[in-house]
């Protein structure tokens, strides 16, 4: 199981320098740099677009190893235009490149839609109606309605996961490259229980986020070895402001 690192603390601490923090968790030997959608919650959790295109420049590599993975975990489709996230979508695929994962979701928390006078109680099949524009758009560059692209223009179009619970475990599995799972949400019995409907199901990649990195060492190790047994391909760990620091859960997990 691969080890990642989420770029942005949640509540309570302010924001990172994105730069400094995205090398630094790349210098640590994290594979993977995750960031989510928050907004209007109290705390400033920056941009995910932003965020991952500063840490892409900050962690490219010039030595001819493998530069560090990147990822949204997960992008709020919802609150969104569909030809806007498209667009910003190829964007940042051009920034970053085959290391660029993109995670979407329904959305979870009144507060996000309530900031941007989105509905809520509709973002299930707001999410089903965009998707579809989104997907096209991201494939072709164009649809009937919108040109984002010149015809062949590439870097579109990188993997979907689906970060959602309840019967969406199996649509992710069905209709998307793999799934996100919350580990801040729910318990790891949980996680791993719906990680085995995910599998059921013919899923792909499984990534479970948030892994709560609290002072507890022996925890943590505990839950990453537990999720890694199970069968996860990524981890993703979310630091408490308290810490520890990233190269000690980093040595926690070798």
């Amino acid at each position: 199981m691969r080890l990642g690192a989420t770029l942005v603390h949640l509540t309570g601490a302010p924001p990172f320098a994105v730069a400094g923090w995205a090398r630094r968790l790349a210098g640590a030997g994290y594979e993977s740099l995750w960031t989510p959608e928050l907004i209007g919650r109290g705390d400033l959790v920056p941009d995910p677009f932003v965020t991952l295109a500063a840490a892409a420049a900050a962690t490219e590599s010039e030595s001819g190893a493998d530069p560090v993975a990147l990822g949204t975990a997960t992008v709020q489709v919802p609150l969104h235009h569909p030809a806007e996230l498209a667009h910003r979508i190829r964007s940042l695929a051009l920034v970053c490149g085959d290391r660029l994962t993109v995670g979407l979701s329904p959305g979870s928390t009144a507060a996000d839609f309530a900031a941007l006078d989105r509905d809520y109680l509709g973002r299930f099949g707001t999410f089903t109606t965009n998707l579809t524009r989104i997907r096209r758009l991201l494939a072709d560059g164009r649809d009937e309605r919108a040109v984002l692209a010149p015809d062949g223009l590439g870097a579109g179009h990188p993997p979907l996961l689906l970060g959602s619970w309840g019967a969406q475990v199996e649509r992710a599995a069905r209709e998307f490259d793999g799934w996100l799972a919350s580990g801040y949400r729910r318990t790891p019995d949980q996680i791993i229980a719906a990680l085995h409907r995910f599998r059921a199901a013919g899923g792909g990649r499984a990534v479970v986020c948030t892994v709560p990195a609290g002072p507890d060492l022996g925890r943590t190790a505990e839950v990453l070895h537990r999720y890694a047994d199970a069968g996860f391909d990524d981890a993703v760990v979310l630091f408490d402001p308290a810490g520890p620091n990233p190269e000690r859960v980093r040595a926690c997990y070798p």
